[in-house]
């Protein structure tokens, strides 16, 4: 019991503990949210971006407040993104004392790891995947019989496309972690990955096809990440499976 913090704190001790972190990061999203809505044209305009490439020069609004309400959304979202570090550093602190240094050890690595695949799949989402959909979208424009076809992007239903791309493909990019945590946990092995292997890239493309517009481009550049990053996580539970069998053997041989 000495790898463990010496701390056993009755419960009004981690309540107060509790409301200090979640202080902190109130704190946090506030502050972001300040310096992100006085950011938020510029912001809202690198997120319009793909769509003026695209040649659309104009994005409308309909209701009276509906671009006021957008810049807060923006930079709600904004926010939640940048003092992500700040929230899982309190979570961390929060937890951390009741885990044992192997625990810590093993949880740390996917805790860094997490912020760093969210903005991968990100990124991925805007740089590719969002000029895709939005030229396939934009495509539909023209004559259709005696019919002008025009389009008329408006900046709320504009912002939740995006926003729904970047989560999408951000929160794809976390499936290594969380599969390895089942591992972790003991609820999966990587035999029965192994063997779910061909349901998982039917669920990768079903997943893309309802998470992207109905154009192909799109759903491959979610669909074949996916598939890549399930491979990955296979790869990663199989040294994370030596590494642990090393170090029982070294246990054992100890003993």
């Amino acid at each position: 019991m000495r790898d463990i913090d010496d701390t056993q704190a009755p419960l009004l001790d981690h309540l107060i503990e509790l409301r200090r972190r979640l202080l902190y990061c109130i704190i946090a999203v506030v502050l972001c949210f300040a310096v992100c809505f006085y950011f938020s044209k510029e912001i809202f305009a690198f997120l319009v971006h793909p769509l003026v490439v695209a040649g659309q020069k104009k994005i409308f609004f309909t209701v009276l407040f509906e671009a006021f309400f957008t810049q807060i959304k923006v930079a709600f979202f904004a926010a939640m993104m940048l003092s992500f570090p700040i929230i899982a550093m309190q979570l961390w602190q929060f937890v951390a004392p009741g885990l044992y240094k192997n625990e810590k050890k093993a949880l740390l690595p996917f805790l860094l790891a997490t912020p760093v695949l969210f903005t991968m799949g990100a990124a991925l989402a805007y740089y590719m995947a969002i000029p895709i959909a939005v030229h396939f979208l934009l495509s539909y424009q023209g004559t259709m019989g005696e019919v002008q076809q025009e389009a008329i992007p408006t900046v709320a239903p504009y912002l939740s496309f995006v926003m729904q791309f970047l989560f999408a493909f951000g929160l794809s990019f976390l499936l290594p972690i969380l599969l390895m945590l089942l591992e972790r946990a003991g609820i999966v092995t990587r035999k029965q990955l192994v063997g779910a292997r061909r349901y998982a890239i039917v669920g990768a493309f079903g997943l893309a096809a309802v998470l992207t517009p109905p154009d192909v481009g799109s759903q491959l550049m979610l669909a074949i990440p996916l598939v890549i990053l399930y491979e990955l996580a296979l790869i990663g539970i199989w040294f994370t499976e030596r590494k642990r069998a090393k170090e029982a053997a070294a246990e054992t041989s100890e003993a």
